[in-house]
């Protein structure tokens, strides 16, 4: 295996992280900045008003892109399993 290979696979490996956390943290972050212009706007300075809404919508993203997150994440597996003859030969 050269050390090309080895950079080649972490790149995609860490290229998958970013993906799949990202689809998870991006809709939060929106909504955390809609949540602190609205407390901004009307002086409401509640805890429980910025830390629901985004929880509601990161479960609401894993349930809808939890299906293609996990297609993606065996789609990576499949192919580095099934390439490890021609990795090591």
């Amino acid at each position: 295996m050269t050390p090309e290979t080895v950079i080649d696979i972490m790149r995609d490996a860490l290229w998958m992280i970013v993906l799949l956390a990202g689809v998870i943290i991006m809709p939060g972050l929106v909504v955390g900045l809609v949540v602190s212009t609205f407390q901004a706007a009307t002086q409401i300075n509640e805890q429980t008003l910025s830390f629901l809404p985004r929880l509601i919508i990161t479960l609401l993203v894993i349930i809808f892109a939890g299906p293609w997150m996990l297609t993606k994440l065996i789609d990576h597996a499949h192919g580095l399993i099934t390439n490890i003859p021609y990795l090591i030969g």
